[in-house]
């Protein structure tokens, strides 16, 4: 039943995901508008910090999953009813394309936002992106289920998942932009209209997602 405590967590799932688009991808525009004076580390260090804080916040409301494939994950793993996945997967995708329009007013262009959406990068093949992007994802999946299965403090799992997603941005950034997240890629590519082999980034997080999700399950018998 649609009520105001499901309201709540929701509203945070989509602060949470406009948030960690609006700052991540931002940082990758404002790294290609300085050219290159962010730089890959200061990228993935953009995108851990975000994340670990939003997890920190929202992670006692909503679980702070802001990324459809986390979602489906864990509604795999009956950790989330089928309503709630379905409404924390448009809620996240509202928050991205919000960040988007957000992003649009702040550099004023479409062409900047498009620096924001995350592509393969130069001789990466559509079976390789969709490789490394289920990769990437089951790493973040991993650190997820463990702070989930062993009910860590929050702190702990935020800079866990945190460290992780940094780490995922160092390896695979100019390999396929190390999206790991539906909704990270959705919401700029909508605003910017780029549509580059966008399914990728679906099809790979998803995976890699419940692929950890069925591996875990062997690793708790």
């Amino acid at each position: 039943m649609f009520n105001m405590t499901n309201f709540k967590k929701y509203l945070a799932e989509l602060v949470g995901t406009f948030t960690l688009v609006l700052i991540g991808a931002g940082t990758v525009i404002a790294n290609f508008a300085s050219r290159g004076k962010v730089g890959l580390l200061g990228i993935a260090l953009a995108f851990g910090f975000v994340v670990m804080v939003m997890v920190y916040v929202f992670g006692r409301i909503s679980g702070a999953h802001l990324n459809p494939a986390v979602t489906i994950a864990l509604f795999l793993k009956k950790k989330i009813n089928f309503q709630d996945s379905v409404l924390y997967v448009i809620f996240q995708n509202l928050g991205a394309v919000l960040a988007g329009l957000v992003l649009l007013f702040s550099f004023g262009s479409s062409d900047l936002v498009a620096q924001g959406v995350t592509v393969l990068g130069e001789n990466i093949s559509l079976f390789q992106g969709v490789a490394i992007e289920s990769f990437l994802t089951f790493f973040l999946m991993m650190a997820i289920l463990s702070f989930v299965d062993q009910e860590s403090e929050i702190i702990i799992g935020a800079a866990v998942i945190g460290v992780t997603i940094s780490m995922d941005i160092l390896f695979g950034g100019v390999l396929t932009g190390a999206s790991m997240n539906p909704a990270r890629t959705f919401g700029p590519a909508l605003v910017a209209g780029v549509w580059n082999n966008h399914w990728i980034y679906w099809v790979g997080p998803i995976l890699g997602a419940a692929v950890a999700v069925c591996i875990s399950k062997i690793w708790k018998k």
